[in-house]
């Protein structure tokens, strides 16, 4: 079977739902043998692509003759060429990070960039997908999972590279294939390319597995590489089983209540094994691995207690473990003015009403206040509760901080962070959702009323 028989087979296998009547692609290209035939069967196949080209000014004269080359390859093809320098040097030194991670992460970064700007449909409206292809062979697979188990990995390393990763809209269609498969296509189809003459440097750590280990390695067993790539071809079924006995073990934990996830501290204790299913449940939510052995703690940890990550937290609440969204900033101080009928918040909509004082206006729900207007000066202030603030709790003659007052409804840590007041003239007359202030309340000499009433965007809050 030639070359171009096998990359038809693989893209059978992979990509059978692109075709080259509903995708675009932009071939990352250096000049390098591997994607000079790249572009080479990917135009035979029929598909409509373009060439991008990074020069990261690494390597003098050399840089320059290769994107010379790869310029080249669009007069060949018929192509564009699209070129962008980059001080490679620089962006490293600024962010603290190895060269190759910068190349890596400029190279992507302006890839995505492109396609993110090419049109998603076409002249009859019909869908088109659009990929970033890259030319990652066999050899690239063997020395990354390498590098992966050296390292230190789970089972996704040991997957190695895959062949297609749609969030970043990026494929890989020569994983399959060897790197002398590639070299000798491209020398009985007489295509020509360049050098990279760092890649005979065993100072970059995928240079040291390609030259100095694995030849090593080969000479006790000559057929490490097939094994290999065959282990790749198990690890993927094993991670596929392990996914889904995951998912299964975490799915009788889960107790979804709006955006947050509520999970019983003793089934999450008796999880077995616990920091592996730990690390597995904890990772959708932004946290790192090493935050896993914390968050084992937290279960016999205090009440209130959390590790955070950049998006979540996991809060100790009693006999709970609470994973809640970190808190979105919106308004914190909203006014209201006399005449006002309804008010939105984060936690719904507030209204109000001013009306004659009968008994029948008068309400025991939680959700609602009915408080005397002639207690009550505009304008008024709606904003969450901060440390310090105090009110007179409907019933009492002494005042009492609204801290002490949400710890004696036993609330959790998320749900205090969402607890607004509402304040007349620097008092708190309203715990809104859960008390009035006793100074505001209808009494034998009231005549009118304030009615407010909130109502809460996902659920009632009455009970």
């Amino acid at each position: 079977m030639n070359l171009p028989e096998i990359f038809q087979k693989h893209w059978q296998k992979n990509f059978c739902h692109l075709s080259s009547t509903n995708c675009q692609f932009l071939l990352a290209v250096s000049g390098g043998v591997d994607s000079v035939v790249l572009v080479d069967l990917i135009a035979k196949a029929g598909f409509q692509f373009q060439i991008a080209h990074c020069n990261f000014q690494l390597r003098g004269e050399e840089s320059e003759r290769d994107e010379k080359f790869v310029r080249s390859l669009g007069e060949k093809y018929g192509k564009e060429i699209l070129v962008k320098r980059f001080d490679t040097k620089q962006y490293a030194t600024e962010n603290k990070i190895s060269i190759q991670e910068a190349a890596r992460d400029l190279r992507y970064e302006w890839f995505g960039d492109i396609i993110e700007n090419w049109k998603t449909v076409d002249d009859k409206n019909n869908r088109i997908h659009s990929f970033i292809v890259t030319a990652h062979h066999a050899d690239d697979n063997i020395e990354t999972l390498l590098m992966h188990f050296f390292r230190g990995t789970g089972i996704q390393g040991m997957m190695g590279i895959q062949p297609e990763l749609k969030d970043r809209k990026l494929i890989r269609p020569l994983l399959n294939i060897r790197k002398k498969e590639l070299l000798e296509y491209a020398v009985a189809n007489g295509l020509d390319f360049v050098e990279d003459s760092s890649n005979a440097s065993d100072k970059y750590t995928r240079n040291f597995f390609r030259n100095q280990l694995l030849p090593q390695i080969k000479e006790i067993f000559p057929q490490v590489e097939d094994n290999l790539l065959h282990n790749i071809d198990r690890f993927q079924d094993i991670a596929e089983l392990y996914r889904q006995s995951v998912q299964l073990h975490i799915s009788k934990l889960l107790e979804f209540k709006g955006s947050e996830i509520h999970i019983p501290v003793l089934k999450w204790k008796r999880i077995n094994p616990l920091h592996t299913l730990t690390w597995e449940l904890i990772k959708p939510y932004g946290f790192h691995a090493t935050q896993t052995e914390e968050i084992i703690k937290l279960l016999d940890g205090e009440n209130g207690a959390y590790q955070a990550s950049a998006t979540h937290r996991i809060i100790k609440n009693r006999n709970w473990m609470i994973i809640s969204p970190n808190a979105i900033e919106t308004a914190q101080h909203i006014v209201i003015e006399e005449g006002e009928k309804q008010v939105a918040f984060e936690n719904g909509v507030i209204k109000l009403s001013a009306i004659n004082y009968e008994l029948s206006a008068m309400s025991t729900l939680i959700s609602e206040a009915t408080l005397d207007l002639s207690a009550i000066t505009f304008p008024l202030l709606l904003r969450k509760w901060k440390t310090g603030d105090y009110f007179y709790p409907l019933g009492m003659q002494k005042k009492k901080k609204i801290s002490k007052f949400l710890i004696d409804l036993k609330l959790s840590k998320t749900e205090k962070e969402k607890v607004w007041v509402l304040e007349s003239n620097k008092k708190i007359i309203w715990v809104v959702g859960y008390r009035i202030d006793n100074r505001s309340k209808i009494t034998d000499l009231t005549k009118r009323i304030l009615h407010i009433t909130l109502q809460h965007p996902n659920k009632p809050i009455n009970k």
